[in-house]
């Protein structure tokens, strides 16, 4: 039996991404549409990334962990986006079983990341709204530093688990991934040497990795609540919550997007259902996140329209420069 095992997992060398393959007429559209929005969040991203290392009144703990989601965003585009890119225009649809190993590895740890730095931002809002008079000298670097440390390091440990014993199955019916990527669940329906150890651990670290997260944050913003009602005026009320409305608007499209994928009862339709909410949170999140935070944070969109006008000067100063000769 052991030897039978090896060799089906020998067999499978390398997989074959579907992708949108229900949409046949529509590749090159879907194409088009996935490269704007990969190059919109990579140049978005970076954009926010180098305004705030710009400007030194940007240089607080809300914004250094708004650096650090922004290269979350990058990577979480970057992982699966390209490859993606690659099936709808090349038919490129093969991917080793070694490269396939490593994608799911690496979104596994990127999903994780964001579960923990969303919490870190919501505990920042926290401090900030309902200890203000405390907050730099509870929110200091090394605090900042190790929160963000602490998030990237469990986040890129917790897939260890589920990578290893994936790498370990066999897949002797089929090499056909239902997905645009090396999804997890979709890899468990071609598995042919069980799946319960993993599903598991699934079970027991999920509360952990998702609704640790998602609890802790949804009791900083219950107390940030209960701050601001306490406000007596209007304005006050709506400048202090303002602080935290793009921090909140982010984290309902996330965990609306994933808990979508992972919460719903499954069913035959369940992993085209998988793929719809998956494209959500991995390529419009990316591209919304800096469009949320640069639209309603003002001293971010005060320092975006500062660098915008000084380039604009810059380049004109560069074009007189030929004429002045």
């Amino acid at each position: 039996m052991g030897e039978m095992e090896k060799t089906n997992h020998t067999e499978v060398t390398e997989f074959i991404i579907l992708g949108f393959f229900e949409l046949p007429k529509m590749q090159f559209l879907l194409f088009l549409v996935f490269l704007i929005i990969y190059l919109m969040s990579i140049l978005g991203n970076f954009i926010i990334i180098s305004t705030v290392f710009a400007e030194p009144h940007l240089h607080s703990p809300m914004f250094f962990f708004l650096i650090n989601l922004s290269v979350l965003e990058i990577c979480y585009v970057t992982v699966t986006v390209p490859k993606l890119l690659a099936v709808l225009i090349a038919q490129n649809k093969t991917i080793s079983f070694m490269q396939c190993m490593t994608q799911m590895y690496l979104f596994l740890a990127c999903t994780d990341t964001e579960f923990y730095l969303l919490t870190a931002m919501a505990y920042d809002r926290y401090v900030a709204i309902c200890k203000p008079l405390h907050y730099t000298i509870i929110m200091n670097k090394k605090v900042c530093f190790t929160l963000a440390i602490v998030s990237w390091t469990i986040a890129f440990l917790n897939p260890v688990p589920h990578v290893t014993l994936m790498s370990q199955s066999s897949f002797c019916s089929s090499n056909e991934i239902n997905h645009f990527f090396c999804d997890m669940t979709a890899l468990m329906t071609l598995s042919c040497s069980g799946t319960s150890v993993i599903e598991n651990i699934n079970y027991i670290e999920g509360p952990i990795v998702a609704f640790t997260p998602f609890i802790l944050t949804i009791i900083s913003y219950v107390y940030i609540i209960s701050a601001v009602l306490k406000i007596h005026s209007a304005k006050g009320r709506q400048k202090t919550f303002s602080t935290c409305s793009s921090h909140l608007t982010v984290v309902l499209l996330f965990y609306g997007t994933t808990f979508g994928v992972y919460l719903r009862p499954q069913s035959p339709y369940s992993m085209d259902l998988n793929k719809l909410f998956t494209v959500v949170y991995i390529t419009a999140i990316p591209l919304l996140n800096p469009l949320i935070y640069s639209l309603r944070n003002k001293e971010l969109k005060g320092a975006l329209l500062k660098a915008i006008r000084r380039t604009i000067k810059c380049c004109q100063q560069h074009l007189r420069a030929p004429s002045q000769q």
